[in-house]
């Protein structure tokens, strides 16, 4: 038997205008056959995130399992429906903008949070300087770290509006959003090289820990694939994301086009 969750709606916003990657920019995207600049796929995710959070609240942050594939963009200011049927404990979340399906995932509430030990993840440090991409740059089987990151404060309440999240469930406990922790994942791959415009895939999240807000974040990550399909060159990574240099956050799966069809041929 299966229910559904009522729809959440959002007024997507591109936070990733002024960013580094230019497929956030009009004008650039517009080059790659899109409308314009895409709202990143980590907020995209987050929007997906609402729907189990509403449905298991905080047991969702401290064990819950999510993934996500991206279909087609989300552009700023769209009015974004995000959907979600539950049938036998897991939530088959949809994303739809235009009347298109743009991104689709599952989620559930495992009885417990998995054990990972942290020495299992090799810790290293961002790049000291970055290079443009190349073939070295995500090597099958190297590691990969990033520079520490925290949200508190103004920070962590400008990101709850950017994401446009309505459940006071973060500002009431203090509580870090999980969308937090797929921003570090995107910043594996950026600490680690200078990208041309890139896309955001689809990722995969097991949920270890509530962050708390001001958590330091940081990331232990290592290439488990690197292909080209249709041209396109693809990156996959496996990651523990630690609160504090002690805490898992969570482990997490995230794939990549690091160099589209486009770029790879230039």
């Amino acid at each position: 038997m299966s229910s559904r969750i009522e729809t959440y709606r959002v007024s997507a916003y591109n936070t990733a205008k002024q960013s580094e990657n230019k497929m956030h920019d009009d004008t650039v995207a517009k080059r790659f056959g899109f409308s314009g600049g895409l709202v990143p796929g980590v907020d995209v995710m987050a929007y997906m995130m609402h729907m189990p959070v509403a449905r298991w609240g905080r047991a969702f942050l401290e064990r819950g399992l999510i993934d996500a594939r991206f279909v087609k963009p989300v552009y700023d200011g769209e009015m974004t429906d995000v959907t979600a049927d539950e049938s036998n404990g897991v939530l088959a979340i949809e994303v739809r903008s235009r009347g298109d399906l743009c991104a689709s995932g599952s989620a559930s509430l495992p009885a417990a949070a998995p054990s990972f030990s942290i020495s299992d993840y090799r810790e290293v440090p961002a790049a000291s300087e970055r290079r443009p991409v190349n073939a070295a740059s995500y090597e099958m089987g190297k590691w990969l770290g990033t520079a520490p990151r925290r949200w508190a404060g103004e920070a962590a309440s400008e990101y709850l509006a950017d994401i446009r999240e309505s459940d006071p469930i973060f500002a009431r406990e203090g509580l870090g959003h999980p969308g937090l922790i797929q921003r570090v994942m995107n910043r594996v791959l950026v600490d680690n090289a200078i990208l041309g415009p890139w896309i955001h895939v689809g990722s995969k999240m097991q949920l270890l820990s509530a962050a708390k807000t001001g958590d330091e974040i940081t990331a232990r990550a290592k290439v488990t694939g690197n292909y080209d399909k249709k041209g396109h060159r693809f990156v996959e990574i496996d990651a523990l994301v630690v609160a504090n240099g002690t805490t898992p956050l969570a482990h997490c799966w995230h794939i990549a086009i690091y160099q589209p069809r486009e770029q790879a041929a230039a």
